[in-house]
């Protein structure tokens, strides 16, 4: 009853026309975001962040979260019409949705997608209002020693975020708390790396950081490749037959189901939608009495990976607000957003500002209402716009780097550092090593060096140890680190004995 009555609480500032505008605006640049194939949900996200600014905290981000959660529904409709995921979440919607659309029945995958979007994201958005609270509580429980092991923890997720490139993913979250020891150490005050540039002294500006690394790297390697012209592709036919309330009957259980399997995956920190999509569609498959008309229109696919890969949103804020811990890519530019408004992600986020906390789940409940109804009228609007040509596109995000970089602290130092952390980008993505691990160790590094100090002046090594929970969290950090190498082994064996 609490809950729902702290709901409302959160509900109420809301109800005015600058929040719903917030809202709304958030909502169509995230299904534009989403549905522009090149840009990200995560590049979405940090694009828009310097625009929070003037905003109030919590307009602010509210209006990200809505960016978030709509652009996973955004890659659906390029899958669908075009055959072109816009996320790579969306790529397990292209299996069905595509096939679909070729047979006249686009209008079918278009309002299966965007149905199965909205209840995955309501069963997300649920059971992070229900986990988030009692983690967070359990966590303000814990000592340094306890958030030293979840920090350890969080990197071990290196492998997920660099999809299984486990060891380019490691030298990249080594790079990320490397470039994290620049500036001032906090607990003891002398200079580390500066080369007596003042402006070194706070260390790197964390969204010029990740502006770079996101928006300007994926400038520069199409720059490169001179990818700017758009191909010719076929849009298929709007005008089809929509689907009745009988039709979505018929695919409630694998929406619900798909909804709680995507939901589990995210909360897992570095699993993300694109692995809850995948195993969500394996599970429907497995499970169907059809399973040979998968990838050939079934609109059972459609709904499993659309209502998994919206449901992880939910999961993957869970760890986020109770832990402080990053769920995502998209949910490691929202710890940047939360820090540069002067709020810490974790525990105390509910004790200190418990109206932002409660404000965020009622206004997720209200984008997922508005993303039914402007993926329902706007189908049509969001392919045309979708298609606009890279020539165009890209210097207008060039640009927008650039001004949002310096609205930062009105600094040309920012400019400068959100164009080196772009070509450290892009060189990363040359040579095929994932920039996400970079975040993770920028995001990572300062909880990590902090609670480490922490801990070693109020007890030693030994409290890493002799915490229970500290002990079965590094434990766990150590099986997690070592299973890509164990993994490797055992397929280096079967290859043998095939042989």
């Amino acid at each position: 009853m609490s809950i729902l009555s702290h709901l409302y609480e959160g509900l109420v500032p809301l109800l005015g026309v600058k929040p719903l505008l917030v809202i709304l605006a958030g909502v169509v640049v995230g299904i534009l975001g989403g549905a522009m194939p090149g840009i990200s949900p995560s590049m979405a996200v940090a694009l828009l962040l310097p625009f929070t600014f003037g905003m109030s905290p919590e307009l602010g981000i509210v209006m990200l979260c809505a960016i978030y959660l709509a652009a996973n529904y955004g890659g659906s409709i390029t899958a669908v019409m075009i055959n072109t995921p816009g996320t790579p979440s969306a790529v397990v919607t292209a299996f069905d949705g595509y096939p679909l659309a070729r047979d006249g029945k686009a209008g079918i995958g278009l309002g299966v997608s965007l149905v199965a979007s909205v209840v995955g994201g309501f069963v997300g958005i649920f059971i992070l209002i229900l986990f988030a609270i009692p983690l967070a509580e359990l966590a303000l429980k814990f000592w340094p020693a306890e958030y030293f092991a979840l920090a350890i923890m969080g990197l071990t997720t290196v492998a997920s975020l660099g999809g299984g490139k486990w060891v380019e993913s490691f030298l990249a979250v080594l790079l990320g708390l490397l470039l994290n020891t620049i500036g001032m150490d906090h607990m003891t005050g002398s200079s580390r790396f500066t080369f007596d540039l003042v402006r070194l002294y706070d260390g790197f500006s964390f969204v010029p950081a990740l502006i770079g690394l996101f928006a300007i790297s994926e400038v520069l390697s199409n720059i490169e490749t001179f990818n700017f012209h758009m191909e010719k592709i076929e849009v298929a036919d709007l005008k089809s037959v929509w689907p009745t309330l009988k039709d979505y009957m018929k695919l409630k259980w694998t929406m619900l189901r798909a909804g709680v399997l995507g939901t589990v995956i995210g909360v897992f920190p570095g699993a993300g939608g694109t692995i809850a999509s995948f195993i969500a569609y394996d599970v429907e498959k497995r499970l169907s009495s059809e399973p040979e008309t998968f990838g050939k229109g079934n609109p059972h696919g459609v709904a499993a990976a659309e209502a998994a890969n919206s449901s992880s949103v939910g999961g993957a804020l869970v760890p986020l607000l109770a832990l402080g811990i990053p769920g995502s890519a998209s949910a490691a530019v929202l710890v940047g957003a939360l820090m540069i408004h002067e709020l810490r992600p974790g525990p105390e986020l509910f004790t200190r500002s418990p109206l932002l906390v409660y404000m965020l789940f009622s206004s997720l409940l209200v984008a997922n209402v508005v993303l039914l109804g402007l993926g329902a009228f706007g189908s049509r609007l969001w392919i045309k716009v979708s298609l606009i040509p890279k020539r165009i596109l890209y210097p207008f995000i060039f640009v927008f780097s650039m001004i949002g970089s310096y609205a930062v602290r009105s600094s040309l130092f920012d400019v400068g550092v959100c164009f080196g952390f772009g070509l450290l980008g892009w060189i990363l993505n040359r040579y095929r090593y994932p920039v996400s691990p970079i975040v993770l160790g920028l995001v990572l590094g300062t909880m990590i060096e902090t609670y480490l100090q922490m801990t070693l002046m109020m007890g030693g090594v030994s409290l890493l140890f002799t915490r229970p929970i500290s002990a079965v969290l590094l434990v766990i950090s150590i099986a997690l680190v070592a299973w890509p190498f164990i993994a490797d082994m055992r397929d280096r064996k079967k290859r043998k004995k095939d042989l």
